[in-house]
């Protein structure tokens, strides 16, 4: 299986072809907390190039969905979904949260790991994941405190995301201090790739993981009339 891997939801533009039996074959990543849809049209072109893959030998797209930004959210999703329609292959969304895990379960899946991403005002989108990657705690937006709280009851685990420090320097006294503290503002896109190909649920619409409402909201103020 051969596709194409893009992330544009939080601080970097991503992209990377992956094969099943080759591993990846080319990615590209420029950190950016803007200009996601300037950047990633050129961005997925050299990285197709490099890859030496045309769309049509491509199986899936892959994209990461959130929680994350929600402009950057949009620019991936359309593209993959234009990706998908374009070249008539399946579509696969992919959670930021479990990105940021992936590597880490990976590597020990004894262990316990939190992933954290900064939803600004002092909370955090969270999701705890037990011994061999099993969701202890499902994605959520909570209060840095009680976001703190919930990861300490983990035991003591492993922190990573854009997050990690936040919760960290919040972290309940008295409580055993996480194992480590991995502060990335962005997963790898290779393993997002990964989690790409082994995804199961091919087929399902590709959407955002909001987890909450958009900051901006439209006036209730109605038109004069004329």
């Amino acid at each position: 299986m051969r596709l194409l891997a893009i992330d544009t939801a939080l601080a970097a533009c991503a992209a990377a072809v992956y094969d099943t039996e080759a591993g990846v074959l080319a990615q590209e990543t420029e950190m950016m907390t803007r200009g996601h849809a300037e950047a990633l049209m050129p961005l997925v072109k050299r990285v197709m190039d490099h890859a030496n893959t045309s769309f049509a030998a491509l199986d899936r797209i892959a994209v990461t969905v959130g929680p994350g930004s929600f402009t950057g959210l949009r620019v991936g999703i359309a593209a993959a979904r234009g990706f998908a329609l374009a070249t008539n292959k399946p579509a696969v969304g992919l959670s930021t949260l479990a990105a940021y895990a992936a590597p880490i379960i990976d590597a020990d899946d004894s262990l316990r790991v939190v992933s954290a991403i900064d939803a600004r005002h002092d909370h955090v989108y969270l999701q705890i994941f037990g011994a061999g990657g099993r969701t202890l705690v499902a994605p959520r937006l909570g209060h840095l405190r009680d976001a703190a709280r919930r990861a300490a009851a983990a035991g003591s685990p492993r922190l990573v995301g854009n997050a990690a420090q936040m919760l960290a320097t919040a972290w309940p006294e008295g409580e055993r201090p996480p194992t480590a503290v991995e502060q990335r503002e962005a997963p790898d896109i290779g393993w997002i790739a990964r989690l790409g190909a082994a995804a199961q649920d091919i087929g399902m619409p590709v959407k955002p993981l909001y987890l909450r409402a958009p900051d901006a909201r439209p006036h209730d103020a109605q038109l004069p009339r004329r």
